[in-house]
């Protein structure tokens, strides 16, 4: 098949901000002289008192977009209209920054009454759901003159382009997949009621029908139901960022600048980073950012609140977490992967559910980052929002969220430590588990204590944007979820009835699919005759409710290819899970060299080897 092939040449496509002038623009400094102010130092948060998604949202509103756009700039004149067409460098949802040829044209532009700006905001150089044209109108607010030739102007627009999308876009968006939710619930609940009719004919096949059908319809139902615990700026108990490291020099410099430019008090922030012994250049581009961000100590306090260490051998990412976790000062640990990169406020969100005394864990929400970078990545990223909004949403209703994720998630430090040598030395079924860390520690954590999900405390992460790793990324995310569901379900028995009820139809879907699948795809059709309309009607469903509902969610462009992941995964991924059924204990991780990882190659190599050199010499007797 060759869309599973690597496709090498294709680059990651990232959305780019402006650098600031700070290195760490959300911090407030010791100095005092600029106090978490938005880019241009206009309003503090002093200023939003009690209203704090406002200040969240103005400083949203200021950050600017590295663009490339071609303008057309219609400028209306006293004596007529001038048009022409210029290039934007840079956009946010309040202005834009054109770049204009000649100074005949910043005539018209300064003399013009009104002027209206016409672009296409191209997918990915603006955050999700902003990708359309746009015609607007916009005043120039400020000009630099570079050369005879280049003239910088900086353009405010009339209204947001938040506000322009929702006028122009969201309603029509809105009643579309509002509509589209009603009629595929509806139409699944149908398909359901033939199941219970004709349960008689084929038992064990309708009751899995009814089952997933109940299962997938409850997610959405609870999902819809959620609500982020809101903000209470007087609640910022003390953070200790822990980012385990290996073979990550591309991203990790990101990744650290993420976790210390956060919007929250300085003596409650600390960052450490653990390289786990990497082999490239990991540790050199660690050391870079940390001298230089130690260079700022004077206004950030960064010398007591950034630290990195290096493994002297690579002994595992759970070790890298348990050493950043026995060293961190705070009483929460958050876990960020070192290719994940934190929203100013994640930090600030994903704290608010640990008022609840008996809260032990909290994950965030995780967003794509290389989004549009191929049919793949596009792909992952619905398949991430509904894994986040739904899913674990619909857990956190019942405050028993099976899995907090990787890309972050915050733990009560004496819970970690608690469990932290049995977490080093899990076994399962004798194998040492070397992966799965996340999942593991959750289930530590929900044995004793309530589990939640932040929507709002939001970072995004990189995914694989090539088939071969992607495939062995699932296969390794499979593997640990049989493992530890199995683990979860010796005691999810005692949560609440409807959690409970809702896990073990969760354990028995995914794992009975394939044989559900190969029973109507296969066994119908050869046996009866018949073509199974009925069942490829239903994923069809099923595909469709996921990417309606990232519609109505998030009103991002991409909500089409929920549907392709679907059938990708009824054709490709399903068929993972019998193979994980019997190589759970497998411990390589497929996607980086890690020791398991070099020890296996090295035996398929010794083995392919002795088949050579065997090869040869039979061979060599033939030709005797």
């Amino acid at each position: 098949m060759n869309f599973l092939k690597k496709r090498k040449n294709v680059k990651h496509m990232l959305l780019e901000q402006r650098e600031d002038r700070r290195l760490l623009s959300n911090v407030a400094d010791l100095q005092g002289k600029r106090t978490n102010p938005d880019r241009r130092g206009k309003k503090g948060l002093e200023d939003f008192t009690g209203r704090v998604d406002e200040f969240i949202k103005s400083k949203k509103a200021g950050i600017r977009y590295k663009a490339s756009y071609d303008v057309k700039v219609t400028c209306f004149l006293e004596n007529g209209v001038k048009i022409f067409t210029c290039r934007g460098i840079d956009i946010s949802t309040t202005g834009m920054l054109l770049n204009i040829g000649n100074k005949e044209q910043f005539t018209y532009i300064s003399s013009a009454s009104r002027v209206v700006l016409k672009f296409k905001i191209m997918p990915g150089t603006m955050p999700e759901g902003y990708e359309m044209k746009v015609k607007i109108e916009a005043r120039m607010v400020r000009f630099q003159k570079k050369s005879e030739n280049e003239i910088l102007c900086g353009f405010e627009f009339t209204e947001t382009l938040t506000q322009y999308v929702k006028r122009k876009k969201d309603k029509y968006v809105l009643v579309i997949s509002s509509t589209l939710l009603f009629l595929v619930t509806g139409f699944i609940l149908l398909m359901r009621t033939e199941s219970v009719v004709y349960f008689k004919f084929n038992k064990y096949l309708y009751l899995y029908s009814i089952i997933a059908a109940s299962f997938l319809l409850s997610r959405y139902l609870f999902g819809a139901m959620y609500k982020a615990v809101p903000i209470d700026m007087k609640y910022t108990p003390g953070v200790s960022i822990i980012i385990p490291c290996f073979n990550e020099e591309q991203w990790i410099q990101r990744t650290i600048l993420s976790c210390i430019n956060q919007d929250y008090p300085l003596n409650k922030l600390e960052v450490i980073v653990i390289d786990d012994c990497s082999n490239d250049r990991s540790v050199e581009k660690i050391k870079e950012i940390v001298e230089k961000l130690h260079k700022e100590d004077k206004y950030f306090d960064t010398r007591n609140r950034l630290r990195y260490f290096v493994q002297q051998n690579n002994k595992g990412k759970r070790h890298a977490l348990a050493r950043g976790a026995m060293l961190a000062k705070h009483n929460l640990v958050a876990f960020v992967d070192s290719d994940s990169f934190l929203d100013p406020f994640a930090v600030r969100n994903l704290v608010q559910p640990f008022k609840d005394p008996k809260m032990g864990g909290v994950s965030g929400r995780t967003d794509v980052a290389n989004t549009f970078t191929n049919v793949l990545t596009k792909m992952q990223s619905v398949r991430y929002y509904i894994a986040f909004r739904i899913m674990k949403a619909a857990e956190a209703y019942f405050d028993a969220v099976t899995c907090l994720s990787g890309p972050l998630s915050c733990y009560r430090k004496e819970i970690v430590l608690e469990n932290l040598d049995t977490w080093l030395n899990q076994k399962f079924l004798g194998y040492n588990a070397t992966f799965g860390d996340d999942r593991s520690m959750t289930n530590f954590v929900l044995k004793n204590h309530r589990t939640s999900y932040q929507d709002t405390a939001i970072c995004s992460t990189m995914v694989p944007k090539e088939y071969s790793v992607f495939l062995k990324q699932q296969m390794r995310w499979k593997r640990s979820w049989l493992r530890e569901s199995i683990i979860a379900a010796k005691y999810m028995w005692k949560k609440e009835p409807f959690m409970a009820v809702f896990f073990y139809m969760g354990l028995v879907v995914p794992i009975a699919a394939p044989i559900v699948v190969v029973y109507n795809l296969i066994y119908v059709p050869l046996a009866y005759n018949l073509f199974p309309t009925t069942f490829l009607v239903g994923i069809l469903m099923m595909s469709l409710l996921m990417s309606v509902a990232q519609m109505f969610l998030r009103k991002s462009s991409t909500w089409a290819f929920g549907m392709l992941f679907c059938f990708f995964y009824e054709a490709v991924l399903l068929w993972q899970m019998p193979i994980a059924w019997f190589t759970f204990w497998k411990s390589t991780w497929g996607t980086r060299m890690t020791p398991q990882d070099i020890k296996e190659k090295q035996m398929k190599d010794k083995k392919r080897m002795l088949q050579n050199k065997k090869g040869r010499g039979e061979f060599a007797n033939e030709n005797r």
